[in-house]
């Protein structure tokens, strides 16, 4: 059997795992008296865990989620019934699909970037594509890429992306032309996909993010029109920090 061939026939299939793999699999096949079969099956399941595992790297990387935010360190014991019951349903994606958006609301400190970066990083591992931006860049992004007159190509490129995460959305008071091209992004994902946006500001108050009364309940209506809302009604972890500081001192 010519391994050259094998190897050279493997690598121009882009099957790297095979090709590093087949040689020693090989000899433990023939000590372990495993069938053919079975020994191909090894083979295949490496380079499918291994493509699993590139793919979640790689979409870690473009997702730009805050890395050490998942849930496993999140407090989930100070949310409440309701919230913790949606978050288990959430982080399985299929709202993702009907392209449903996620509204988390809350006081500063209460965790609400913390939460969807979270789920975020719980629908990559299964297979979702996930971008996250603090709304405040994102919206200097888009203006940008308007001024650049290239505003279509970019919203085509955040299409490609299952959901977008929107964090502290109206926690930086921005102009009205920073609020209409924030609109015009809204308008493109509805019915297409999914965002998910953090705030502090109750829909009420929504008028202070986008000044015209009008754009401010088109956007409403878009965003609720197919959603989840978390409600976070707790006190800062921050603050609570604080204060266990101060007590031990």
């Amino acid at each position: 059997m010519s391994y050259k061939a094998l190897d050279e026939a493997l690598t121009r299939l882009r099957l790297p795992t095979f090709r590093q793999s087949f040689e020693s699999l090989a000899r433990q096949a023939e000590a372990d008296h495993w069938s053919f079969e079975q020994y191909l099956l090894t083979l295949v399941q490496l380079e499918c865990q291994e493509r699993e595992t590139n793919r979640r790297q790689r979409y870690t990387r473009e997702s730009r989620l805050p890395e050490h935010k998942r849930l496993d360190n999140f407090e989930r014991s100070r949310l409440s019934r309701k919230v913790n019951q949606n978050v288990e349903i959430l982080k399985e994606g299929d709202f993702l699909k009907r392209h449903e958006n996620v509204l988390a609301f809350g006081n500063p400190g209460t965790g609400k970037t913390h939460l969807l970066s979270a789920l975020g990083h719980e629908l990559i591992a299964r297979g979702y594509r996930v971008y996250f931006a603090p709304c405040a860049l994102f919206v200097q992004d888009l203006l940008k890429a308007k001024a650049e007159l290239k505003l279509s190509n970019y919203l085509k490129r955040l299409a490609k992306f299952d959901v977008v995460i929107l964090d502290d959305l109206g926690y930086v008071q921005q102009s009205q032309e920073e609020m209409e091209v924030l609109f015009t992004f809204f308008a493109e994902r509805y019915e297409r996909g999914s965002v998910m946006v953090s705030s502090n500001l109750p829909f009420s108050q929504w008028d202070k993010i986008f000044k015209n009364p009008v754009v401010t309940a088109a956007a409403v209506d878009r965003l609720i029109h197919h959603s989840v809302i978390l409600e976070l009604n707790l006190t800062s972890f921050r603050m609570e920090q604080a204060q266990q500081k101060g007590e031990k001192r």
